[in-house]
């Protein structure tokens, strides 16, 4: 199944240097063209693999390349996959969306196990212990894959933890079902309660041994002198090493146990205060880069197009199954509730790619399975003897025991090619269709957020949030200062911590996707240096500073700064409640009893080539167009005024009523 080129040790060299180099490239292209880089790796895998055979005759890349070895290396590669993807999973993120994502690695994993199963079950017609099997496999979404997605993709901070997390916890929690069911069901080594009993043995040794290992780096990372010249060096040394360790430990006290194990480290550490965390995210990131691309390379290049053959149209029925039917039932009844929205939960629907794990784990137990159809085969060739041998011995006339035995080898075999080939096939369709079309469903559904960024969480930024927040703004506040940050989380805000005048701080803030930048920091040349920052590194629409100093307003709308001066702005406010009270009650009372909201008309909204009288009896009661702004001119909209696509209307009224309006001026 995996014959090929026995690649001699000289010539192994270049071909592992090819892949990296294939490798990098693959996310070279995937970042030039904005699409996942496993669309590349796996192309990658196929030209070394099975397409090198068709051209060549003979593989490039087989299972004979690394002999004995590929077990091993796949298994600390994912263990340096996983152990990244936890690190970087902070509970804060998780509080984002608990009770969807707790039901999502739940009830949410139960619905696609089951389903899964089934679904091999009826249309490749298959015992219920290999659909099962399969089915645990495919549980899996995995951080390699939606990572690279959600970096294209960047959707609300509650969409992207609810994936995160379903992705990570689902990676771990599908490897270890899986390797119960192939020891209990496949090889029947034990039956009924010992089921659980082994997952929980699995999943509890994982456990322990993670949080030691985490509880061990920690504590020399914090308080242990690691050479203050090579300080930062050597906490990332640690922290590579300490992923290595947790995993053959508790893989040496239970197999499979070492995936639970990286997962605990990574994410007791991630949420930790370590020193050096930039420095060791940074390296953890380029390692996990590259140990991602062998992989999934060389996996890709394992596999029999003949596999895939074999399933014909139910192969095709089963991925169709998986993408349509079981992922958009199981994330519909998990995310019940408002918390998303209805754009949302059908993009989490299509989201759902399968990656590394599944295609690990199953390649392994094809390789095991075939190994004890061998081990059969050569039993058989015992009892035949003669000079049979157990590529011989099995072949027409052949009674008994013997034929008894190579009959169990035949299945063990065609349940390794059932096993690889599904798993792979659902790999290639929806890594390249939810990974290719992410972006493209993502704006179709309207589910990319413009965020507003504001840039100082103090009492000034902190109410600005509030406000905007409340009419389902996407906000983001950058503050630098640690109490602020803490305060602002607790209240529920997204908070990045850092310099808000540091470029890489804003980009991670995301600036580059950002419709507004607000530099509201009690430090006006920090302010201007932030504005001129958004400005020409990365072409936000709208800039706004505030200057504490009116003396400097008229200097930084010199720069081509939009400026508003915090005396002004009191000064307004007073004037406000002197002349027009009832006006400026209104205002003050926004987001509690009404609401002032100007939104852009859509191409396709419902007011587009309609007069105000005409548009007036679809509003709501309590609500009214008080403003309109066409190209930059603003009026009082008359009767027979006719709205067009691109106007800005000023929308007043009660909360409810604006914010009904606001839809059917197609704005979310």
């Amino acid at each position: 199944m995996y014959g090929g080129l026995d690649v001699a040790g000289g010539e192994i060299i270049p071909l592992v240097a090819a892949i990296i180099g294939l490798g990098v490239g693959a996310q070279l292209l995937a970042a030039r063209f904005q699409v996942p880089s496993i669309i590349f790796l796996i192309s990658a895998g196929l030209l070394l693999g099975p397409f090198s055979g068709l051209i060549f005759g003979t593989r490039l890349l087989s299972g004979a390349t690394f002999g004995g070895a590929l077990p091993a290396i796949v298994g600390l590669s994912v263990a340096i996959i996983v152990f990244e993807g936890a690190f970087h999973l902070r509970i804060d993120r998780i509080k984002e969306a608990p009770s969807a994502t707790l039901r999502l690695v739940t009830i949410g994993a139960a619905i696609a196990l089951l389903g899964t199963a089934a679904t091999i079950k009826f249309a490749l017609a298959q015992p219920w212990d290999l659909s099962l099997l399969i089915g645990a496999l495919l549980v899996a979404t995995g951080p390699t894959v939606v990572t690279p997605i959600l970096q294209v993709v960047p959707v609300r901070d509650r969409v992207a933890a609810a994936l995160e997390t379903e992705g990570i916890i689902n990676d771990v929690s599908a490897a270890i079902i899986a390797v119960v069911i192939f020891e209990v069901v496949i090889l029947q080594d034990q039956a009924g309660v010992a089921f659980l009993r082994e997952f929980a043995s699995r999943l509890g040794i994982g456990l322990l041994v993670g949080l030691v290992v985490a509880v061990i780096v920690y504590y020399l990372l914090r308080y242990v002198d690691l050479s203050p010249g090579n300080a930062p060096r050597n906490a990332r040394l640690l922290a590579f090493a300490g992923a290595l360790v947790a995993f053959a430990a508790a893989d040496t006290i239970a197999s499979e146990a070492g995936v639970a194990a990286v997962a605990t480290a990574g994410l007791v550490l991630g949420n930790l205060d370590v020193p050096y965390e930039e420095e060791i995210e940074a390296f953890k990131g380029d390692v996990t880069l590259i140990v991602l691309s062998f992989v999934f390379i060389a996996l890709a290049a394992l596999l029999q197009i003949e596999d895939l053959i074999k399933l014909g149209l139910a192969g095709l029925v089963v991925v169709a199954a998986v993408i349509f039917v079981i992922r958009p039932l199981l994330v519909f009844i998990s995310a019940r509730g408002d918390r998303f929205t209805r754009s949302e939960k059908l993009f989490i629907s299509f989201v759902g790619p399968r990656g590394i794990i599944p295609a690990s784990v199953a390649t392994l137990f094809a390789v095991e399975l075939q190994g004890h159809a061998s081990e059969l085969r050569a039993e058989a060739a015992e009892l035949v003897g003669g000079g049979a041998t157990a590529g011989t011995v099995c072949g027409p006339g052949l009674t008994g025991e013997a034929a008894q035995l190579c009959a169990e080898a035949a299945t063990f075999g065609s349940q390794a090619q059932i096993l690889v080939g599904t798993v792979f096939l659902v790999i290639f369709v929806t890594v390249a269709l939810e990974g290719g079309f992410a972006r493209y469903i993502a704006e179709y559904l309207d589910v990319i957020p413009m965020r507003v960024i504001i840039v100082g969480g103090g009492q000034v930024g902190r109410a600005l949030a509030e406000r905007l927040e409340d009419r389902g703004e996407n906000v983001v506040i950058v503050e630098e200062e640690e109490q602020a940050v803490e305060r602002n989380r607790n209240e529920g805000y997204s908070v990045t911590w850092g310099d808000g005048t540091d470029t890489d701080v804003l980009r991670e803030a995301g600036a580059a996707n950002a419709k507004t930048v607000v530099a509201a920091t009690g430090d006006d040349d920090a302010n201007l240096l932030i504005a001129q920052l958004s400005s020409s590194k990365f072409d936000t629409n709208r800039v706004i500073a505030r200057a504490n100093n009116p003396d400097n307003v008229e200097a930084f709308e010199d720069l081509g700064v939009r400026t508003i001066s915090s005396a002004m702005a009191t000064a307004w406010a007073m004037d406000n409640q002197i002349e027009r009270p009832a006006l400026a009650h209104w205002m003050t009372d926004v987001g509690r009893k009404g609401d002032v909201q100007e939104v852009e008309v859509s191409p396709d909204g419902e007011f587009v080539g309609q007069t105000i009288e005409e548009i007036g009896p679809k509003l709501p009661d309590t609500c009214l167009i008080a403003l309109v702004d066409r190209d930059g001119e603003v009026e009082v909209p008359g009767p027979d005024f006719r709205i067009e696509a691109g106007d800005r209307v000023t929308l007043l009224g009660k909360r409810e009523a604006v914010r009904e309006a606001m839809q059917m001026c197609n704005y979310e």
